[in-house]
């Protein structure tokens, strides 16, 4: 069935931001700030992990590194691009409004809950890929892999941040349906080349979420989520990085 990654990647979003919501009343304030920056560094070591995955190469007896123009070049224009967009007042809007059509108008921690919960299981080349390939053949077997490791994040944001984090299942919902929908359109345009510098730039916008989990909000990420579109569309130059 076509879509089914998506509806399951959907529920283990809602499952997990439940199960977070019931376990996170027994953390006292002070614990469940702890929890917040335990799951930030969770957060920035997956994401360098990643990073360092489409950065580092083997060359002979020696690792060395690349891409480093990418990283720079993606985030910088992509950051511009989303500054005069307003992408990130975009989803706080949306936020907010969520915020009051749940009757959750006295969370003040909502808003935040929910776009740092959104940006954490959207970013990525397995919500793309997987998305493509259900759209494709009904494969979801990437989606299902994702729906699992969303299930956990989402849990352990939920009873730090609060109930926001489960209304993140919506932008995903949204934008995997999307791909799913018009597989067959994305699908020749993601190259391996092009899904190695999406998952590339992915990973670094998520090394951003984790900073703003650990520190508190320093850095606009939804502003920076062009880089992910320039990082796909870098692949289609007549030059390397």
């Amino acid at each position: 069935m076509i879509g089914l990654g998506t509806l399951i990647n959907t529920a283990a979003i809602i499952g997990g931001g439940v199960a977070g919501l019931l376990t996170g009343r027994f953390f006292k304030e002070e614990q469940q700030s702890s929890l917040s920056k335990a799951c930030g560094v969770s957060v920035l070591f997956i994401a360098v992990a990643g990073a360092m995955e489409g950065m580092l190469s083997i060359d002979g007896s020696s690792i060395v590194s690349g891409k480093a123009m990418l990283v720079v070049l993606c985030l910088a224009v992509g950051t511009v691009i989303g500054e005069l967009i307003g992408i990130e007042k975009g989803f706080e809007r949306f936020g907010e409004w969520l915020k009051k059509k749940t009757g959750n108008s006295g969370d003040a921690r909502f808003v935040n809950a929910f776009v740092t919960a959104s940006l954490t299981v959207c970013i990525g080349a397995m919500a793309i890929v997987g998305a493509i390939k259900d759209g494709m053949n009904g494969d979801f077997s990437v989606l299902a892999v994702k729906s699992v490791l969303d299930l956990i994040i989402v849990a352990v944001m939920t009873s730090s941040l609060g109930k926001g984090c489960i209304f993140s299942f919506i932008p995903v919902f949204l934008f995997e349906g999307s791909i799913t929908l018009l597989a067959r359109l994305i699908a020749p345009l993601m190259t391996d080349q092009a899904s190695a510098y999406l998952s590339l730039i992915g990973s670094v916008l998520i090394f951003c979420v984790g900073v703003n989990l650990v520190w508190g909000k320093m850095l606009r990420v939804a502003n920076m989520l062009p880089a992910v579109i320039l990082a796909v569309g870098a692949a289609y130059l007549p030059w390397s990085f």
